[in-house]
């Protein structure tokens, strides 16, 4: 196979102009890019593609007087640029390598080739999925064909710049492999060439390396730790306009369309989670698939991208593809997933809930939010040998909860009987039923806080008042958890349960749950049955541990609320600006605002969310019914958010206007399973 490694150049960057060919220890930054390339091992052959403009004439004679094969393309259609060198070269397999990386490894760039043959895909890097890498040490290699087909297929302007987006939004064309970096916690290393901090950073760290060849990554680490003042870990901000902006005006969802007929025929409602299903997101109107993830972003088979508000759910609180997560998920592979005894992980990720949760007392762990507040439910019985529960929030699937709403069949009277809803701060409704039904309850189960803040004082008087009647009060955090506070909404609103569910961003998508509560309570798990084969899966515990360290270390609660806030805030202003208020309402806290359609004289509020889920699609936002905020969401993230609600909301308003929004819906309206707020 023949093999090039081109490399991009430009002299024309915003933000440091003519940074190729500036002086780096000696050798052009560009010099220092071709030598690398040179040393791969593996490659055949190795050419610069710079633009035909004038301006990029510098690039070519240094190419000239180096004898370095140059070739000469548009400007900005670099996907183009490529290709007709490729083409050139008579290129079979094409490495992308980019000038502004003059600490590029020849080993790593050669791992990544190699990776790239050994698994015969189209596609293989060291940062398709994950940065594990140091940023600078950029290398992608792809096949010619692969090449080809996306100058002939790519429209989309970002695509052309970038190259090789196209091939990474349609995974479902192309097979992507990535190479993942083996030690830990070098995606935050900055070693790359944009800013002239940078230059300022290279500069210094060139100093000390060693002249005449490129050096090893390892190389430049053994410097920066013996000259940590050195280190380019400064997060450079990014402006608002170095993200793209909604990639298709109108989007198609063919692809997808096509594959839920397939999983139809499989799968009951063509998916695992009812909220992720057709009957949330529009079939032929939105997205229904997805690929892949990166921060706050997500991408479906169709290769469109969305700003994700929903983050499965909520429980990616950090973001896709978090590093931190990604490497205590790959360190714990390397060693096993399920072990035959119980490993130190299960203490160790006790440890760090004990010491935030403030009911924490002993802890276990499960593999979701229903395994976990079904365990409180059984262990309150247990513990106060009584059979009756009250439920106030939606609690899971399993049948002591779910037979008391509408989706209660296959739900025996008998279990139904024994639960019992009651309204959000109603101290009077809650009495009421201790009375009616004395001694007899066990626990009332609640959300702490959804659509309704909690009265002054409701909570712990509530409590008082299940204590006075011998009655467990037992927190849903499934959602709160981790999320409002470093404990919980227990540790925001300073009201302490006897037992707590947890759930959602314990794992950022792994799948993890934990009970947690007063320690007499929880002994009573040497005597219920409360197991599974999985409880203690390692994959899951190692991510958890590393969430929790990372909510601790940095300020991940405070950004959910910060970015919350900005959301909320610009979307009152475009509520207000198209007269909206009273047609969608926006309630809870910041890091979870929950949207609340209202019927409109002209159009049911099923009607009204329907034609706002699909809108926001359009404009490359997925949401469902909230903001389910991330700490990776930007700046970027949420100006696009926010351009794309108003956009929708004009749109809304003018067709309530029309009095046919409706009967000019593309779809039904969706509706609910079932309503618990």
């Amino acid at each position: 196979m023949h093999t090039v490694a081109i490399i991009q150049a430009r002299m024309s960057s915003t933000r440091l102009p003519g940074k190729v060919l500036r002086d780096l220890a000696g050798l052009p930054v560009l010099g220092w890019c071709v030598r690398a390339a040179q040393a791969i091992p593996g490659i055949d052959a190795v050419a610069v593609a710079t633009s035909a403009d004038a301006g990029d004439d510098r690039i070519a004679a240094w190419c000239g007087e180096n004898k370095i094969i140059c070739i000469r393309g548009p400007l900005h259609d670099v996907l183009a640029r490529y290709a007709l060198a490729a083409r050139q070269l008579e290129a079979q397999a094409v490495m992308r390598l980019t000038a502004d990386c003059p600490l590029l490894d020849p080993q790593v760039c050669g791992e990544v080739l190699q990776l790239f043959k050994q698994s015969h895909a189209d596609y293989a890097s060291n940062v398709a999925k994950d940065r594990s890498w140091p940023n600078g040490l950029d290398c992608e290699v792809f096949t010619a064909d692969a090449l080809y087909r996306a100058e002939t297929e790519a429209t989309l302007p970002y695509d052309r710049e970038h190259v090789v987006p196209y091939l990474l939004d349609h995974p479902h064309f192309f097979r992507i492999e990535s190479l993942a970096c083996p030690l830990p916690g070098l995606g935050f290393e900055r070693w790359t060439l944009d800013y002239p901090q940078d230059f300022a950073f290279l500069a210094e760290v060139a100093k000390h390396l060693p002249v005449g060849r490129s050096p090893s990554y390892l190389e430049v680490l053994l410097v920066l730790e013996g000259n940590p003042q050195l280190r380019n870990r400064d997060p450079i901000v990014q402006p608002a306009g170095a993200v793209p902006a909604a990639r298709k005006e109108t989007p198609s969802f063919a692809a997808s369309q096509a594959l839920l007929e397939k999983a139809e025929r499989l799968i009951p409602q063509g998916s695992q989670t009812f909220s992720k299903s057709a009957r949330q997101f529009p079939a032929g109107h939105a997205p229904l698939f997805l690929t892949h993830g990166e921060g706050g972003r997500v991408w479906d088979i169709d290769g469109n991208e969305y700003v994700d508000l929903v983050c499965g759910l909520l429980p990616v609180m950090l973001g896709y593809a978090d590093p931190d997560v990604n490497d205590a998920i790959r360190r714990q592979l390397n060693n096993g997933i399920t072990f035959s005894l119980a490993t130190p992980l299960e203490t160790t990720l006790a440890e760090r809930m004990a010491e935030l949760v403030p009911c924490a007392e002993k802890i276990r762990f499960a593999k979701n939010g229903s395994d976990a507040t079904s365990a409180a439910i059984r262990l309150a019985r247990a513990y106060t040998n009584r059979d009756r529960a009250m439920v106030c929030g939606y609690h899971g699937w399993q049948d002591w909860y779910i037979g008391s709403t509408s989706r209660s069949k296959g739900v025996p009277a008998a279990v139904r009987a024994l639960s019992h809803p009651v309204p959000y701060n109603d101290l009077a409704a809650v009495e009421a039923l201790l009375l009616k039904h004395k001694g007899e309850f066990a626990a009332l189960i609640m959300e702490p806080v959804n659509t309704t803040l909690p009265q002054p004082g409701f909570l712990q008087d509530l409590k008082d008042l299940l204590h006075k009647h011998g009655t467990l009060l037992v927190f849903d955090e499934v959602i709160t958890g981790f999320r409002l506070a470093k404990g919980g909404a227990q540790e925001y609103f300073g009201v302490t349960p006897d037992l707590a569910a947890f759930g959602k961003a314990l794992g950022n998508g792994m799948p993890i749950s934990a009970i947690a509560g007063r320690a007499n309570i929880m002994d009573e798990m040497e005597d219920i049955f409360f197991s599974g084969t999985f409880g203690g899966e390692t994959l899951s515990l190692a991510a958890a541990i590393a969430v929790l360290d990372k909510i601790k270390r940095e300020p991940v609660i405070e950004t959910l609320w910060s970015t919350g806030e900005r959301l909320r805030n610009g979307v009152d202003g475009l509520l207000k600006q198209y007269g909206l208020e009273d047609v969608l309402i926006q309630r809870g806290l910041a890091p979870w605002v929950i949207l609340d359609f209202q019927p409109h004289p002209k159009a049911t509020k099923e009607a009204i969310k329907t034609l706002f889920i699909i809108e926001m699609a359009k404009q490359g936002v997925l949401i469902a019914g909230s903001h389910n905020v991330c700490y990776a969401h930007n700046e970027a993230d949420v100006a696009r958010a926010l351009s794309a609600y108003g956009v929708v909301l004009q749109k809304v308003a003018e067709e309530l206007a029309t009095g046919a929004l409706e009967k000019r819906l593309p779809c039904a309206p969706l509706r609910p399973a079932f309503t618990v707020r």
